[in-house]
This record gives C-alpha cells, structure tokens and sequence, in this order.
C-alpha cells in the first residue's frame, strides 16, 4: 500500500508541477529534504516564494486533500520553509505557503487540479 501512495503521490506532485508551470510559476527546488522535513515544490509567483504541498487523492470520501494537512505537518513545512531561507540567505523576498489539491477521478478523466494561495 506505502507503494501505490508514493507512486499516487508522484504523480500528482508531477501534474501540479505542470499546473503552476502554465500559471507563470517558477519552480525553485522539487522534493526540497532536511532533517526538518520535506518540501513538496519550492516556487516563485511573481514577488513571492512559494512553499508548496502537494496533496493528491482518488476522492473527498474522507474529506478534501486539503483537510489532510494536519497542524503537525504545517509546523514541519514552516520549519523546513525557515531552514531553506537561511540556507539561501534569501531576505528580500515574500513568502506564502500554498497547497495543490489533486484529485484523481476514474481512468481517462482529466484529474481536478486545484491551487489554494496562503493555504496556511
């Protein structure tokens, strides 16, 4: 089953990466890893840095990918998002935390994308 996750969560990090892409984003850093956490996409939209997780599920049955990000999880993306900007040395910049939202629906059916600026 941690297989089929990982291969689901692939995928729809891929497709959010091609999303953000064609909405003028530029991606910075894929799968950023400390010892802090994980980034999912690291990217710039206009004046911002954008941390950015990505969620992908095959339906809402259990609420929206979004609703699975839990308060443990957000504490790990702001630390990890603090290290990277010291690692950096990026200080004149803004920076958000976004969320894609990937749901995947049956084979052949273009998956829902959605992108949620300041998620958290």
């Amino acid at each position: 089953m941690k297989i089929l996750n990982k291969t689901i969560g692939n995928y729809g990090e891929n497709l959010a990466r091609e999303y953000i892409e064609k909405n003028g984003y530029i991606i910075l850093e894929e799968n950023f890893l400390c010892k802090l956490g994980e980034i999912d996409i690291i990217a710039k939209d206009n004046n911002y840095i954008c941390f950015i997780e990505v969620k992908t599920r095959y339906s809402k049955r259990y609420g929206t990918p979004l609703e699975s990000i839990t308060n443990t999880k957000k504490r790990k993306l702001y630390k990890t998002a603090q290290y990277y900007i010291c690692l950096k040395n990026i200080h004149k910049s803004y920076f958000r935390f976004d969320a894609i939202e990937v749901t995947l629906i049956s084979s052949g059916e273009t998956p829902n994308i959605t992108l949620i600026k300041n998620a958290f």
